[in-house]
């Protein structure tokens, strides 16, 4: 595995808005070079012109050269062609404009004929004859899905062009078509996002939102960088028109080849992707970073795996619940607090073997987890890697079967239980083609209906106690897991997990009318004083409804939304 640095976004003078139509595909392709880059793609709108005109020109040098008709300076243009594309993998692609004029890049392997791509074209309406014209205003008439199927159905890359910016699926601005915009981020078919703000940090960046962590958008997205160059170097005078190799991406791959891409992103290791860092700087800390980030529904840490204690049952039920919900990655030998020393794992293939058996000996169906070990502050630590398994519910040792809330690991009572075995049999109906899946059609078909009608008025994190119900001397609740919608039934004090005994602990405070308690009051949303708290604080909310009031506990920031993000104080995004 070795850093490799990458630009996939780059256009050529065959793009009608290029600017500097005059620069020559040897001159990107040293400027390449220049830059430090070893994979690029030729990604003009709509077209694969200016990768087929790049071809032609060598195959033109090497005819003259097997002809022995080679000028001088013909020889050294062929040279640096060879020496180049040796060096550096180019590779070819187009920026699809699709409808909205979202912008989807296309890359597909070097030996992948010319003529195949420019079907692919076809099949996304390009009209004939303009498949030379590369405008990023030719065609619009297919829908993102529908070119994102086509993309993979070919065997390329299909990732989103700059998507948190004009022109991208992530909808900015827009002020309508909430599902549409989870549909064309989640889609299965996408293998990535190139983002604009990759160097940023902080939970408002792009990277963090399609982090996992957020219940309508609970798939794990990669997020690249690319230069979008549509010259050869950035314009000095305006400082968002970059050139080549201006806002590359970092990738750990075992080759220079775009099957070990396409492995990257069929990965759930998001830990192999970096903005381009120059040498000088401090080599990156992917742990540091996590521990700063926290544990949360899709990830968390344990300082040991021992035996004793029970730290390495806790560690399985981890597992089986990353597996039962969204995914996730588990960090063995430090604590989450980035504070506390780190213990790590003395012998660590000893430890990786331990639990590999482990898992598989004590969860069923079979989970095939990835377990590496990492230095991290002088101390080698362990990483699990787990993946939303297609097949559950995922059991410990015959019975147990585990799920994931916010941070906390908990074992799944019956409604959940059923909720996980109906999921179960959904996928696999589903990659069976017994059911039908999500079209792009019936996306497309999809009204757009305005925001605050497309979603709920819900929060999408805590917990709502929906009823209580007095029975044989005691409390039955009625709860809705915010985050999945999931109803469960017959909770009681004694039987709820952490953040709903929370939640049912508050709900039993409140006084049978609500003027008797400070609340703030916006509308027909109220926020009570602030309650639990955590490492970050998390809301209590209550809302005037029709039929009487509904209670939300436990809301974390990821949860708020719409008309709460102006009553807890979150400024709109």
């Amino acid at each position: 595995m070795q850093w490799r640095t990458m630009d996939l976004h780059l256009h050529t003078p065959a793009s009608r808005d290029y600017q500097q139509p005059s620069i020559s595909y040897l001159e990107i392709l040293q400027r390449a070079e220049e830059r430090g880059l070893d994979i690029i793609a030729f990604t003009d709108h709509n077209t694969i012109a200016g990768y087929r005109q790049m071809v032609e020109e060598i195959k033109k040098l090497e005819f003259l050269e097997t002809t022995g008709r080679l000028l001088a300076g013909e020889k050294h243009q062929l040279d640096e062609y060879r020496r180049l594309t040796e060096k550096i993998l180019v590779l070819p692609g187009f920026e699809f404009t699709a409808t909205f004029g979202f912008h989807i890049l296309g890359v597909f392997p070097e030996n992948k004929p010319l003529r195949e791509i420019e079907h692919i074209l076809l099949d996304l309406n390009i009209p004939a004859d303009q498949l030379d014209y590369g405008s990023d205003t030719v065609g619009a008439t297919t829908d993102v899905i529908g070119a994102y199927q086509a993309i993979s159905r070919a065997g390329g890359l299909a990732i989103a062009a700059h998507a948190n910016s004009t022109h991208g699926v992530a909808m900015r601005g827009f002020t309508f078509g909430g599902q549409t915009r989870i549909a064309y981020t989640q889609d299965p078919n996408l293998d990535a996002l190139e983002v604009t703000d990759l160097e940023k940090k902080g939970r408002r960046t792009t990277a963090a939102f399609f982090s996992g962590t957020k219940p309508e958008y609970p798939r794990r997205m990669h997020c690249i960088q690319g230069s979008d160059a549509h010259r050869l170097t950035a314009d000095k005078q305006k400082h968002n028109i970059l050139g080549v190799g201006d806002r590359p991406t970092d990738v750990l791959i075992p080759e220079v080849s775009f099957n070990a891409l396409k492995d990257l992103f069929s990965n759930n290791d998001f830990s192999r992707t970096r903005p381009h860092r120059q040498k000088a700087e401090p080599a990156y800390d992917f742990i540091q970073s996590a521990r700063e980030e926290g544990a949360n529904i899709v990830q968390d840490f344990h300082d040991s795996m021992s035996v004793r204690g029970g730290r390495l049952y806790a560690v399985i039920a981890d597992i089986s619940a990353f597996a039962n919900t969204n995914g996730g990655t588990l960090f063995l030998g430090l604590n989450a607090d980035p504070r506390k020393p780190i213990a790590g794992i003395s012998k660590p293939e000893q430890a990786i073997a331990q639990l590999d058996k482990e898992i598989g000996n004590r969860i069923s169906p079979q989970l095939t987890c990835t377990i590496d070990a990492h230095k991290t502050g002088g101390k080698t630590i362990l990483r699990v890697l787990v993946p939303r398994g297609d097949d559950p519910p995922y059991v410990v040792d015959d019975y147990k079967i585990y799920v994931r809330t916010e941070a906390e690991t908990s074992q799944a009572v019956r409604d959940e239980i059923v909720s996980l075995v109906q999921r179960g049999s959904s996928e696999t109906l589903q990659l069976t083609g017994k059911i039908e899946p999500i079209t792009a059609e019936k996306v497309s078909a999809a009204p757009t209906l305005p925001e605050e009608e497309l979603v709920e008025l819900t929060p999408r994190t805590g917990v709502e106690v929906v009823s209580v119900e007095e029975r044989d001397g005691g409390s039955f609740y009625t709860v809705r897991d915010l985050r999945n919608g999931n109803v469960v039934k017959n909770v009681t004090l004694k039987s709820a997990r952490r953040l709903w005994h929370y939640a049912l602990t508050q709900y039993a405070r409140l006084p049978s009318n609500l003027d008797d308690i400070e609340i703030l009051w916006q509308g027909e949303f109220g926020l009570f004083p602030q309650g639990k708290q955590g490492k970050r604080p998390n809301y209590d909310l209550v809302q005037r409804t029709p039929s009487g009031y509904r209670y939300y506990f436990g809301v974390t920031d990821d949860g708020i939304h719409g008309h709460w993000k102006k009553l807890v104080g979150q400024d709109e995004e």
